[in-house]
């Protein structure tokens, strides 16, 4: 097979895959627009025959679509400003700074990614509970404070950063704060761009755990809601729809702006050290 054919059959099979997973985001879009009912007529429709707000509305205006909307952007933020923080300066340490039993330390945080989430939540939840934070954001935001995830790519990427331009700091005089805010965090800037995305990301989305902190309704955000939404409307495909374009559309952007820097930073973080 000669190479320009090659490149054809690449590019098709990339296209084709490209395609399947494209199409169920823009059917799902599609069929936002459409009036109730239309989605469920055989064979279905792949556009509305007369394009409609009425499905956003409804979610706004009756479902108070607006109020999780806030809430979720709250959460997400807290969470990614927090996590962004703790994760810096703990990788930074583990990659850096000497102290005792440092590698014992890092050794038992990877031994931790080997056991399940679910196994946690028990115990978390109970001591959440102890501390009187069920049903509240804080209980939503303090497990996600600091991820082990964050702490190893952080350190990986800053054991790149030369030991001298640490030293020559401490010989002019600067403290290991000063040294960390101004020298370090600026050299950080393409992991903390990759970690903030992922980590707003996976808040944004997470299910399970606000599922079981929250229980008050006001609380909600979105995923739950539209969880919520989904037992009250099961037959109003239209308006579920319009509830996943809500959801999915924020994180979606958010990513394409930003997949640049995303992947950049996790390359990089690869080959560190």
């Amino acid at each position: 097979m000669s190479e320009r054919m090659s490149k054809a059959v690449i590019n098709g099979l990339l296209i084709g895959g490209t395609a399947v997973a494209v199409f169920p985001l823009l059917w799902m879009l599609s069929v936002s627009f459409m009036v109730p009912g239309e989605a469920s007529s055989l064979p279905p429709p792949l556009w509305p025959s007369r394009p409609t707000l009425g499905n956003y509305h409804e979610l706004f205006a009756r479902a108070g679509m607006g109020r999780y909307l806030l809430n979720s952007l709250l959460v997400s933020s807290v969470i990614t400003v927090l996590s962004l923080a703790f994760n810096l300066m703990a990788g930074y340490a583990f990659a850096k700074l000497r102290f005792a039993g440092r590698e014992r330390v890092f050794q038992a945080l990877l031994g931790g990614l080997v056991i399940p989430a679910q196994v946690a939540m028990l115990p978390l939840f109970l001591l959440l509970k102890y501390l009187g934070l069920v049903n509240s954001y804080a209980g939503v935001v303090a497990p996600a404070m600091a991820t082990i995830f964050g702490i190893f790519l952080v350190r990986q990427y800053a054991r790149g950063i030369p030991d001298d331009l640490i030293e020559a700091a401490r010989i002019d005089g600067a403290g290991e704060w000063r040294i960390f805010v101004q020298i370090i965090m600026p050299l950080l800037t393409p992991i903390m761009v990759t970690l903030a995305i992922f980590t707003f990301l996976t808040a944004w989305n997470d299910f399970m755990w606000p599922l079981i902190v929250l229980t008050g309704q006001e609380h909600y955000t979105l995923p739950i809601a539209l969880a919520s939404l989904s037992r009250e409307h099961v037959q109003d495909s239209e308006l579920m729809m319009a509830g996943s374009v809500v959801t999915v559309l924020p994180v979606l952007v958010l990513f394409l702006a930003l997949q640049r820097y995303y992947l950049q930073g996790l390359l990089l973080g690869s080959v560190k050290g």
